[in-house]
């Protein structure tokens, strides 16, 4: 697939993104030496936009979809999602943004290997508060949109790496997340799984018009994203378009 060179200033800003970081700076202090994970990242995500962080590990990829999620607190800078600024938000405010509104998929499945693949998928519907019948009839809508219906009953033991992958996805999405992060959710995935999930995200990202930003070291996933960051010392070096096939 060949790709295009964005017309768009690298870490360039608009307040009228889905997402925007504007001077994103994170330190981690050990007690020794100050690290700067993240040195004043700028970078909108547009509404329905598929992009994929990528850049050599230590770059600061997961800190930035970490601090653009809220699942880490800023040194600097800030973070507007829907134009409101994170910074605003109360603890108990962005607790229920992030359950309602955000959803994450990670590299490890954490699968409660006791559970169906429908009882995993409904649990954070239960513990939000829907009743069993609602949260198994979302739980099986969720299955079927990543074509696991039919796998609703096993447990993880009895699913492969790919099919446990579906049925995190399931999960995040179960509650029809406006942003979806992900952090190298093809990891542990032989190539061909991985190009399987990752075109089903990218059916999903079109079909519900959901904003995705995916972290991945992988070319060959990242090139079926909208759009493509390059990280390099806690900075965007670089960002293009990718071409349609």
């Amino acid at each position: 697939m060949a790709k295009s060179e964005s017309s768009v200033k690298v870490g360039s800003v608009s307040s009228d993104g889905a997402i925007v970081a504007q001077g994103v700076v994170k330190t981690y202090d050990t007690g020794k030496v100050k690290v700067e994970a993240l040195r004043g990242v700028n970078l909108t995500v547009n509404k329905g936009e598929m992009v994929a962080v990528m850049g050599p590990s230590g770059c600061g990829k997961t800190t930035l979809l970490n601090c653009m999620s809220g699942l880490d607190d800023l040194s600097g800078g800030e973070v507007l999602i829907n134009g409101k600024p994170l910074s605003q938000m109360k603890d108990r405010e962005r607790t229920r943004y992030r359950a309602e509104k955000i959803g994450f998929i990670f590299q490890s499945y954490n699968l409660l290997p006791v559970l169906s693949s429908a009882e995993n998928v409904e649990l954070p519907l239960l513990l939000g508060g829907k009743t069993p019948k609602e949260a198994r009839k979302l739980a099986l809508e969720a299955l079927k949109a990543v074509g696991l219906e039919e796998w609703s009953t096993h447990k993880p033991s009895e699913l492969s790496g790919g099919q446990q992958q579906r049925v995190t996805i399931a999960r995040s999405l179960v509650n029809r997340p406006e942003i979806v992060f992900g952090d190298e959710p093809t990891g542990n995935l032989d190539s061909e799984s991985s190009k399987e999930i990752m075109t089903l995200l990218r059916k999903l990202n079109k079909e519900n018009k959901q904003t995705f930003i995916i972290v991945t070291h992988d070319y060959n996933i990242g090139r079926l994203a909208d759009k493509i960051i390059m990280m390099r010392d806690g900075l965007i070096e670089k960002e293009f378009a990718c071409s349609p096939y």
